[in-house]
């Protein structure tokens, strides 16, 4: 086995990928991914708690890019101008050598009612984790709030577009838009 390679959790993530896609998730094993990526299930263990969190092994990257990005910010942006800043500090993360996969794993996620509790517990995670970063600027709450959850639907909206197969622009650009629309909806409710 080549155990000793540095990608390994890459490995387990697209073996465990490739074989949900192929098999279905409740078809396949640790032991089946870890044997695919060449790894041992001791490896796969060091990485992930079990099989469900290979399905959502960049939640803690978004997580600390979302506050890179919302910190980053210029100190008078407004809370949606902190929130697109961040948007824009994860695409890195969603590059078009990344796209099939994950819309792979979307469609894993989605036709499984347990995961996609886990996806709704990330995802309010992510939420709250934009919310006190925005809060950390100074923003009160219920902006931060506020800025944070449509953050969070930009984020999502963003991410449906760009993995649909008709779509070619990057995630960033469809976040933003994303983005944009919702701020113009918002401004129409009242």
């Amino acid at each position: 086995m080549s155990r000793w390679e540095p990608n390994a959790r890459e490995r387990l993530v697209r073996a465990a990928v490739e074989s949900f896609a192929e098999r279905g998730y409740d078809d396949v094993t640790v032991a089946e991914i870890t044997e695919r990526a060449g790894l041992t299930k001791r490896t796969f263990f060091r990485h992930f708690a079990d099989k469900r969190e290979v399905l959502f092994a960049g939640q803690d990257i978004l997580s600390r890019l979302f506050a890179e990005g919302i910190a980053a910010a210029p100190a008078g942006a407004t809370p949606i101008e902190a929130v697109a800043a961040a948007l824009t500090a994860t695409e890195p993360a969603f590059g078009p050598d990344r796209r099939e996969q994950a819309r792979t794993i979307r469609q894993v996620v989605a036709d499984h009612s347990d995961l996609r509790e886990r996806s709704l517990l990330k995802h309010a995670k992510l939420t709250a984790a934009m919310a006190e970063t925005l809060r950390e600027r100074g923003i009160p709450d219920p902006a931060a709030s506020l800025a944070a959850e449509i953050g969070g639907l930009a984020f999502t909206t963003g991410f449906a577009r760009w993995v649909d197969p008709a779509n070619e622009r990057s995630f960033g650009e469809v976040a933003r838009e994303a983005l944009s629309e919702l701020v113009e909806a918002t401004a129409k409710l009242g």
